[in-house]
């Protein structure tokens, strides 16, 4: 699999009712290709999709981009005068609302750019981690529609939080106040225990890199995601799951050693989707895409290929 990196040369602007958002994002491959997504999950970004975003280029047109306050896109700005409107549920975005709506409208900029619609296209999507509940969220009430939708060790389901993640909510300015190593010390143990083999040196380096190379902004936006992550809801679209499967083929994919997310979560969310299949990698924990890369890519290309013929 290719090793070089996909830069993200592109912008898209969007406002919500209380934010501004800048996203960076790009796209690879063949125009005339069918179009697939990839989407990210916290605390990573694009990166964790490159070596599959450059191999699947050669037969789709591949989109990556950053969430808000992820990899490259900066967090959203409040916009002037609207501070009253953003509530503590807002400004955590609990249940992902605000960075799935953005979502939402970056896809609708890339079906009107690319002609999606009027070229009978729909794209493929391919959702990690937090990414999952975004894409469920902007296919159940922002109306995205989806060829099929991959689904790999995702949070769908409740009950979420780690011990951790309400640590570091109970106790948010402690562990602001923490830097140097010290803070260093805590995001790559937070990286290491999502991983069921040992990450190399490059890539700790390459997935710590957002929130260790900015200084207290970085800092700022790792705290950030774990206090919203204790605060996840999935209450507005969990009674919707089993429509999803009925209007698209869906697969869950699920790393059988993830410490994060429990693996009979997999069955659990096939049966409330009506999804397809549940492929269960041996080896894998959360990060299966460093744990068992060419199972995972494997995995994809069957998948793809089995419902592009469809």
């Amino acid at each position: 699999m290719a090793t070089s990196p996909v830069h993200l040369t592109s912008t898209f602007h969007h406002t919500t009712a209380t934010h501004s958002y800048d996203i960076r994002w790009t796209s690879i491959g063949a125009t005339t290709a069918p179009p697939l997504i990839f989407i990210h999950g916290t605390p990573w970004s694009s990166r964790v999709w490159h070596n599959y975003a450059q191999t699947l280029s050669r037969n789709f047109q591949v989109y990556l981009f950053d969430n808000p306050g992820f990899g490259d896109s900066p967090l959203g700005t409040p916009l002037p005068a609207q501070e009253h409107r953003i509530t503590k549920e807002i400004a955590l975005d609990a249940d992902l609302a605000e960075q799935s709506e953005v979502f939402a409208a970056l896809y609708d900029f890339w079906a009107q750019q690319d002609g999606w619609k009027q070229q009978g296209k729909r794209p493929h999507v391919i959702a990690h981690d937090h990414g999952g509940l975004m894409s469920l969220r902007a296919h159940l009430l922002h109306g995205a529609e989806y060829a099929s939708l991959c689904l790999i060790n995702v949070v769908a389901l409740g009950p979420f939080g780690q011990p951790l993640f309400k640590l570091v909510a109970e106790n948010e300015g402690v562990f602001n106040a923490l830097t140097g190593p010290v803070f260093e010390g805590v995001v790559e143990s937070y990286i290491r225990d999502a991983a069921f083999g040992e990450l190399s040196r490059e890539v700790m380096e390459e997935l710590k890199a957002p929130w260790i190379c900015r200084g207290k902004e970085g800092r700022g936006g790792f705290i950030r995601q774990m206090v919203q992550a204790n605060s996840r809801s999935t209450e507005e679209v969990e009674g919707r799951y089993p429509e999803v499967g009925r209007k698209m083929p869906v697969v869950v994919i699920w790393g059988k050693e993830d410490r994060w997310i429990p693996v009979e979560t997999a069955g659990r969310l096939k049966e409330r989707l009506n999804a397809r299949e549940v492929v269960l990698i041996d080896g894998a924990g959360h990060l299966v895409m460093y744990d068992q890369p060419g199972k995972l890519g494997v995995e994809l290309g069957w998948w793809l290929s089995s419902v592009s013929q469809q």
